[in-house]
């Protein structure tokens, strides 16, 4: 399908900035962010509306105080990243002031997308900074994020935030021109439409002496794009009018695109959430879940694995580990461990209470 069809619908779009797009000799460059701002109104005034992922801010805390980042400590580097934030979003600020647009920034961690109610605040700020004709400026919260709440990279954090403003688009601008599957290959492969095994084996690399985000993160974030339903792109920012090319519909980069579906809030907070454990499950209760629609039930499950509590999420697997979906359970793993495999009228007998008939309700479920 030719790009410009595949973007016809668009309206929304978040665009992901890698440090290497706006950095030059391990420090931030105003050029190269203004070059950004220069491309995202162009984009705004032609009616989109634009969220900007922006990595960078550990990167200015380094330049500023002229520090080596690659030879510091984790709390020294939170603590760049504390002097870094103020610095990248006052040259966005400054850029896009120019253009007569303002500025909002968002530091979010993983926590803000666990908590329920922390994702529908999120959200409601986007909706509104958006309707106010801000552009919002996200990035991960590095000054006092821990390995237990981190994103891991920006890649990651641009899916979530895509997710998360019911974005179209998402965007992906580095310092590689789209994913080649051969590097004998003259060009990137135009269009990926599912994640496979050889692709992500090929992904996998370290990043530019800048940023922490590698091909192996982009195309992780890809798998949750196309999971979504929704398209991703990833071309190089240094590209001469890269983001009106692309919504021109030139071949710029590769985009990945997913499957015609669209799910609501609360299941996009479900895609979002890592599971704790797993759960397989026998080729009835597989077919039930696809193509009856239906709930999983206790007697369909042969096993659980790992750590997790009633209202955690757990990822769903066939008997031959096939990935089947994702939902949040009503049972502890220990009880899961006493009732798979038995009839829902069983439950009660062997637990003492029964307070679920489904193992996963179907509206706390989504499939793959």
């Amino acid at each position: 399908m030719p790009r410009k069809n595949h973007l016809k619908g668009v309206k929304k779009i978040v665009i992901k900035v890698g440090t290497s797009t706006i950095a030059e000799d391990g420090k931030l460059s105003r050029k190269k962010i203004s070059r950004i701002a220069d491309g995202v109104a162009s984009l705004i005034k032609r009616g989109y509306h634009i969220v900007v992922v922006s990595s960078g801010a550990i990167t200015a805390g380094a330049g500023a105080l002229n520090k080596k980042k690659e030879l510091l400590t984790i709390p020294e580097r939170q603590a760049l990243a504390a002097v870094g934030q103020s610095i990248l979003i006052n040259e966005y600020r400054a850029s896009f002031r120019k253009r007569g647009l303002d500025v909002g920034q968002i530091l979010l961690t993983e926590d803000d997308i666990k908590n329920r109610m922390r994702y529908l605040n999120a959200r409601n700020t986007f909706h509104a900074l958006l309707h106010m004709g801000v552009v919002p400026i996200v990035n991960e919260n590095d000054s006092v994020v821990v390995k237990e709440i981190k994103f891991g990279d920006n890649d990651t954090l641009s899916a979530y935030v895509t997710s998360l403003v019911d974005a179209d688009l998402l965007i992906l601008l580095s310092d590689v021109d789209g994913f080649y599957m051969d590097l004998g290959d003259p060009s990137p492969v135009d269009e990926i439409t599912e994640i496979t095994e050889d692709i992500l084996a090929r992904a996998k690399g370290s990043g530019s002496s800048y940023g922490t985000g590698g091909m192996y993160t982009k195309i992780l974030a890809a798998e949750l794009i196309i999971r979504f339903g929704e398209m991703m792109i990833i071309a190089r920012g240094s590209e001469k009018n890269v983001l009106a090319r692309i919504m021109k519909g030139e071949r710029i980069g590769t985009i990945f695109t997913g499957k015609d579906r669209s799910l609501g809030s609360r299941k996009k907070w479900l895609a979002l959430r890592k599971a704790n454990g797993f759960l397989t499950i026998d080729d009835g209760a597989v077919r039930a879940l696809q193509d009856g629609k239906k709930s999983l039930l206790a007697s369909g499950i042969l096993s659980a694995q790992g750590e997790f509590d009633m209202g955690d999420p757990v990822e769903i697997s066939s008997a031959q580990g096939r990935l089947i979906g994702k939902g949040i359970v009503n049972y502890s793993r220990d009880e899961l461990v006493k009732i798979k495999g038995k009839k829902s009228q069983e439950i009660k007998k062997i637990l003492g209470s029964k307070y679920f008939d489904e193992v996963i309700n179907r509206d706390d479920l989504i499939l793959y």
